[in-house]
């Protein structure tokens, strides 16, 4: 069991129960879920940038992306429906508390000119999503083998009923929110 997994069953759950008055152990919010999304919208013209992110990603989550197309045609974005366009990772569990943690303690400090993340960025059903400029800030992406700056979308979903409770839940788990 690692780490943040035994701080969130020793002292976030017992605070929770008190907090929101919980009458089991079992109503506390817990995080379900974190899916990490890539899009990779240079794919179209060029199928190694694709290669390059979903090796990225798998570096990053420790787990292999699944390859996301389109659902659409787009005359525009020269697109067309079933084309892969970019690369997603759902993790649970033990790995999706490692990357939590690595993502609280190591990755998000390195950001440039850090404040904290936004307060706003709760969907109003418990879940947070967080967008991420480059993948430089995570420790495992060497500075030299990256050829372009990509960002990614993190969705961390609990099982909280409300924005408040999840907010809760993710400041006591370590989520540096702005002041």
């Amino acid at each position: 069991m690692n780490r943040l997994q035994e701080k969130y069953n020793k002292t976030v759950v017992p605070s929770l129960i008190e907090k929101f008055g919980y009458t089991s152990i079992m109503q506390a919010p817990k995080v379900e879920k974190i899916v990490i999304n890539m899009g990779v919208g240079d794919a179209v013209s060029n199928a190694k940038n694709l290669e390059k992110a979903v090796n990225e990603l798998t570096l990053i989550s420790g787990q292999k992306p699944v390859v996301t197309t389109a659902k659409k045609s787009i005359a525009g974005f020269r697109l067309r429906e079933g084309m892969p366009i970019g690369t997603k990772v759902t993790l649970r569990g033990e790995r999706m508390y490692d990357f939590l943690d690595k993502l609280v303690t190591v990755s998000l400090p390195r950001v440039r000119d850090f404040r904290g993340i936004s307060k706003k960025s709760f969907d109003g059903r418990g879940n947070y999503t967080l967008g991420i400029k480059e993948q430089l800030i995570f420790p495992e992406i060497s500075y030299d083998d990256v050829d372009k700056v990509r960002g990614m979308d993190i969705v961390i979903v609990t099982s909280a009923n409300t924005d408040e409770e999840a907010k809760e839940l993710l400041l006591q788990l370590g989520m540096p929110f702005q002041k």
